[in-house]
């Protein structure tokens, strides 16, 4: 029985109903590369355990996003399998809310489910301001460690902080959180982990029968241990490909998948070789890449006989504008020929900057194009500081907004002046706002708190400015037509049924939209996103620009193992986004870029005078292997005739 053969028998896609019940407590792992079926071996794996009696709400169907989630539900709603709509299928984030709201350890441990939005983490990690702690960046990486469960390497044990330093960071940590009333949406993982390792007699342990899980690899070691936990009285099986770990910065490493047999006594290992979706050429490409990787399993993908040769084009500009204009022009000409539709083209970019060019290029040629940049509706101060007074127009006493508003007007964030506001409200009991209504009128005094002053006074009148206004107009006085940083919150807006909603109701609908985007999989636009977004996506025509030194890959500082562990992922990360494509593969790169853009970027340049600096194309490109065509002058390509 060959391999394939063997995972459709395994996972009751084919063979005796027997089988199954000799397996339910074998621990399956399932090694699939890009493009092998291993959605729809999970699909069909659902359907067959229903079929043969399995309990439908025993069973645990864990995605890595809400997209694949998504995906997968109406997949098997498709399957029309009675008690398809009873299992649980979703995000292990969302699993994690539903089980702290059930068991009611918010309540308990008296947090508030009020979670963080990205841009308001900075003052979080502003405030945590001891100097053992490091500096910003330092902190970052500690509070990413801290949503790990402190497991920052997949041989650590997940739980608390073991250094003098880490336990000091998670102390003051959790008393920034409980006094601005709010929690990290990172601390859903370790904060289950711990009631269920803590609570053995807990209903909620071990109460699935089938534990499925995809993209296994982009896991960290704390997610791991909780989903031990939920099957420990069933089966898990899960899916992944160490060759696509690309979320280190999650503490997520390839090791989790490809040491799961030394953790799971027993493990029933199937590989899934053979890429249904790329071309030859493309799988080729991406085996000879992947394989400058040390230290991983001897696996490659097999490309499959019915798919085509396929197109593989290496280009390169002498700037981004001209960059993105000829990719434009490439892609017009492609859709006006009728070879590819908007909706099968994906751009991916290294830096948003290269995608916005390529989304103005495409959108001034009529050709619609879209940029799906994470919390992209507010990158700007000015967005993020209109967000704040929405937020505190719909709820007055929302701590972290509060806080939010007074930083905005310094670059240190207020934080000297907060600290001691914080600190005189923890002492009277008194709230911040309260206090500020105190310093205000002039009945407290706290050294240098001015500014706090200044802030809420602006804070008081804006509010009572937009006190009455509804609907539109409302939309229109905080996040104002003419500037360009509102567009997307505006856009977000417009999809609110009537005209006279409230601020409760459009602080809702732009939190929900940007804090869980779904990524559309089903669209009639060309797709303009980052390197790592394009996971899990599928396309006619994939284009990956800025493949430039220090771009692709970005280069990591620190010591030389870290240095070639970060570059090891960032081939995986290449790996990832050259296995999208069905048909055409276009690789493009820049011979120059803006001096200071480039030095922002983290671009591989030469220290010279001048506007524009010198780069170089990416070492992947010659990773590809022999079967990558010569790279060629794009203009060149564009003079030559038909694209």
């Amino acid at each position: 029985m060959n391999q394939e053969a063997s995972f459709r028998w395994h996972c009751g896609l084919e063979g005796p109903a027997r089988l199954i019940a000799e397996l339910d407590h074998t621990p399956i792992r399932v090694l699939a590369g890009p493009g092998t079926g291993k959605t729809f071996a999970l699909m069909r794996r659902v359907a067959r355990l229903l079929q043969e009696c399995a309990t439908a709400n025993r069973i645990l169907v864990c995605t890595f996003t809400r997209t694949a989630a998504r995906d997968l539900r109406e997949a098997l709603a498709d399957l029309g399998v009675a008690g398809v709509d009873k299992v649980h299928a979703g995000t292990l984030h969302g699993f994690c809310f539903g089980l702290l709201n059930l068991t009611e350890i918010f309540a308990i441990t008296g947090r508030v489910p009020r979670p963080l939005l990205e841009f308001e983490e900075r003052f979080l990690v502003e405030d945590l301001s001891d100097s053992s702690f490091g500096g910003i960046r330092v902190r970052e990486r500690r509070l990413r460690a801290f949503n790990a469960a402190w497991a920052r390497l997949q041989s650590e044990e997940p739980g608390w902080p073991r250094g003098d330093i880490d336990k000091a960071f998670n102390r003051d940590l959790i008393g920034w959180l409980r006094f601005h009333q709010a929690m990290l949406i990172g601390e859903l993982v370790p904060e289950s982990l711990r009631y269920l390792k803590e609570n053995p007699a807990s209903p909620h342990r071990g109460v699935f029968e089938h534990v499925l899980v995809d993209e296994y690899q982009d896991l960290n070691r704390a997610e791991q241990d909780l989903l031990d936990l939920l099957a420990e009285s069933g089966q898990l099986l899960v899916i992944g490909d160490e060759n696509q770990s690309i979320y280190s910065f999650r503490f997520a490493h390839p090791e989790g998948i490809a040491t799961f047999d030394k953790s799971h006594p027993g493990t029933h290992d199937v590989e899934l070789e053979a890429c249904r979706r790329c071309p030859h050429r493309v799988v080729e490409m991406a085996n000879a890449l992947i394989h400058n990787n040390r230290g991983r399993a001897p696996r490659a993908l097999a490309p499959w006989s019915k798919n085509p040769e396929g197109e593989v084009l290496v280009l390169q500009w002498n700037s981004m504008e001209e960059e993105a204009n000829g990719i434009a022009e490439i892609i017009r000409a492609r859709i006006q020929s009728k070879e590819v539709i908007p909706g099968k083209v994906l751009v991916l970019a290294p830096r948003r900057q290269f995608g916005y060019k390529i989304r103005d290029a495409l959108n001034g040629l009529s050709v619609p194009a879209h940029s799906l940049f994470h919390e992209q509706a507010l990158d700007k101060d000015d967005a993020q500081e209109a967000f704040a007074l929405l937020t505190l127009l719909a709820k007055p006493e929302d701590r972290v907004a509060l806080r939010c508003w007074c930083g905005f007007s310094s670059p240190s964030l207020c934080e000297g002046a907060w600290k001691r506001l914080r600190k005189h409200c923890e002492e009277s009991e008194e709230t911040p706002r309260a206090a500020l209504e105190r310093l205000a009128s002039g009945d407290l005094h706290i050294p240098y708190g001015q500014p706090l002053v200044d802030r809420f006074q602006e804070l008081q009148r804006r509010l009572g400015e937009l006190e009455t206004i509804r609907g539109q107009a409302l939309v229109d006085a905080i996040f104002p037509q003419e500037e360009d940083w509102a567009n997307l919150v505006r856009s977000i807006a417009s999809t609110i049924e009537g005209s006279t909603f409230d601020a409760q109701e459009l602080r809702k609908t732009l939190h929900r939209r940007i804090t869980q985007p779904e990524l559309p999989t089903d669209v009639d636009y060309v797709r303009v996103m980052s390197l790592h977004k394009s996971k899990g996506l599928t396309a006619d025509l994939v284009i990956v620009v800025g493949c430039v030194e220090g771009l692709v890959p970005t280069l990591a500082k620190g010591t030389p193992v870290e240095q070639e562990e970060s570059l090891e992922e960032q081939r995986r990360l290449f790996y990832v986004a050259t296995t999208r494509t069905r048909s055409s593969l276009v690789l493009s790169s820049v011979t120059r870029l803006p001096r200071k853009l480039a030095y922002q970027m983290g671009a591989q340049v030469l220290k010279r005078n001048g506007t524009h600096v010198p780069t170089i194309a990416s070492r992947f490109l010659d990773e590809l292997g022999s079967s990558r065509p010569a790279a060629v002058s794009g203009t060149t390509f564009l003079e030559s005739g038909p694209t």
